[in-house]
């Protein structure tokens, strides 16, 4: 009897660093020398702002509409993070890039996790030029009952060319991709069934600190709070809810990243070979910067 096929390994598409005010959080990624794009806002009631960089993305988003809310697919990612804001701000989803939403939905299904309703919308985005450009997008939901601090999603950009532009993958800091997206869990293992369906990646590397999963377009990490500490100088509860704490992008120059943040009086610290700003000065998530091999 044959196998089943393997799902395929999904890379990070973007995270989701939910924040109460838009303009505020732009300006803070701004000082850490990020390029944003310009306001755009979402047909239910969100607004948002990215980070682009190589094949992935930071999105900042706000709740601008609460009224504008109308599907339930729709109250899946508002209604997820009104609700997580009214705790704190910080990375509250994941999304995982899809060349087939309804092959992950229906992946998800077959390996028994739970999936929402199909969710596709369409927005505009400016461009460096000034122009309206038309932008689609699919997403496949799905989430862990353990984890109640974050979702999952993948995302499919059904119009890339008039999204991407190098323009605004060019930064002050020299940021090139997303390495790694960091949650962390008291027991990260307990965890590693959900992340091997959600992510198809069938390989991880587990130590007394960190399950690893390498999804070959940056790497997802489950980290004991003494990890986190260690890592990313954050004190977590003990006995945290698991949740999304940090990110790691690479940079051509560690020295370039000390010179904008110290320009811009942003606080920072050397920890392990990276720098590190903390999460209390980008919006709740801390934010390390390593050098790309």
């Amino acid at each position: 009897m044959s196998k089943p096929a393997l799902s395929p390994i999904r890379p990070i598409d973007h995270l989701v660093i939910a924040v109460h005010d838009l303009e505020t959080a732009r300006a803070v990624y701004d000082r850490l020398g990020f390029t944003l794009t310009p306001e755009a806002r979402h047909p239910f009631g969100t607004v948002n702002s990215l980070v682009q960089l190589n094949g992935g993305f930071l999105e900042l988003l706000a709740v601008a509409d609460e009224a504008a809310t109308t599907k339930p697919e729709e109250e899946v990612f508002v209604g997820f993070n009104m609700n997580y804001l009214d705790d704190r701000e910080g990375l509250s989803m994941l999304a995982l890039r899809s060349d087939d939403p309804a092959a992950d939905r229906a992946d998800f299904a077959r390996h028994g996790l739970p999936v929402f309703a199909p969710f596709r919308f369409e927005r505009t985005g400016r461009g460096p030029d000034g122009a309206e450009r038309d932008l689609a997008f699919s997403l496949t939901f799905t989430r862990n009952a353990r984890i109640r601090d974050a979702m999952f999603f993948t995302c499919h950009n059904e119009r890339p060319e008039n999204f991407w532009s190098p323009v605004y993958q060019t930064h002050a800091n020299g940021a090139s991709r997303i390495e790694a997206v960091t949650m962390a869990a008291r027991d990260p293992a307990d965890f590693h069934e959900f992340f091997y369906y959600f992510t198809g990646q069938h390989d991880m590397r587990s130590d007394s600190l960190t399950v690893t999963f390498d999804l070959g377009g940056g790497k997802l990490e489950l980290m004991s709070p003494v990890g986190v500490r260690g890592f990313f100088g954050e004190a977590i509860e003990r006995d945290p809810h698991p949740r999304f704490v940090a990110l790691r992008v690479a940079v051509p120059s560690l020295d370039r990243v000390r010179a904008v943040l110290s320009e811009n009086g942003v606080a920072f610290s050397e920890l392990l070979g990276r720098v590190v700003v903390p999460a209390r000065e980008a919006c709740g998530v801390a934010v390390a910067f390593s050098e790309a091999e």
